[in-house]
């Protein structure tokens, strides 16, 4: 029987140092702790950010449970790193670097980010003004024009019934195979 296929952990971005040595060791010569970067992201919501393990365990995309064993884990790998030290290295898990959103605010022209998944910012964090919108170079769409909303299904141009897709992976494959089709059905009919 093969064990569960290991899920991917979201992080909001990689540290920007991963490795921490303390003061007057040697360089590489003290031992290490390896924290993943998954087990650094529980810490950051759960210690730094505050956040409840249910709200940082879907912003993971992990199961509570799961969330409290990986920060369980960091907190004792730091521990260990402090108190015999040791030094601490940052690497490795199975993770997923969250995009950010920005936003920007009418009144006080204040710009930030907030990560994919946690929801529309209730206001601004400045002045707390409600009037909000997606900063200019942000908004989703075609060339970044402000045409993001989903076009699936209108009539844009072209044939009647038929939206004209965006060139992804997937569209521009259908359309080669049907190209490559096409070529088989006339040198059979071109070999009678």
């Amino acid at each position: 029987m093969m064990p569960r296929p290991f899920c991917r952990r979201r992080i909001a971005a990689a540290p920007p140092c991963n490795l921490f040595v303390p003061v007057g060791a040697p360089c590489g010569t003290a031992e290490e702790v390896t924290l993943t970067l998954d087990e650094l992201e529980a810490l950051r919501l759960a210690d730094l950010e505050g956040l409840y393990q249910e709200e940082a365990a879907e912003r993971m995309n992990v199961s509570r449970q799961t969330f409290a064993r990986i920060v369980e884990s960091a907190r004792k790998k730091v521990a260990q790193a402090l108190v015999e030290g040791k030094a601490l290295r940052i690497e490795g898990g199975i993770v997923e670097v969250m995009t950010m959103r920005r936003f920007v605010c009418s009144q006080c022209k204040k710009e930030w980010e907030v990560p994919f998944g946690t929801g529309r910012p209730q206001g601004c964090p400045q002045c707390g003004s409600a009037d909000i919108h997606r900063h200019p170079e942000d908004r989703g769409g075609f060339g970044k024009r402000g045409r993001g909303r989903c076009l699936r299904g209108r009539r844009i141009s072209g044939q009647a019934g038929t939206a004209n897709l965006p060139q992804t992976a997937v569209n521009v494959e259908k359309e080669n195979v049907n190209v490559e089709e096409e070529k088989v059905n006339v040198e059979e009919g071109n070999k009678e």
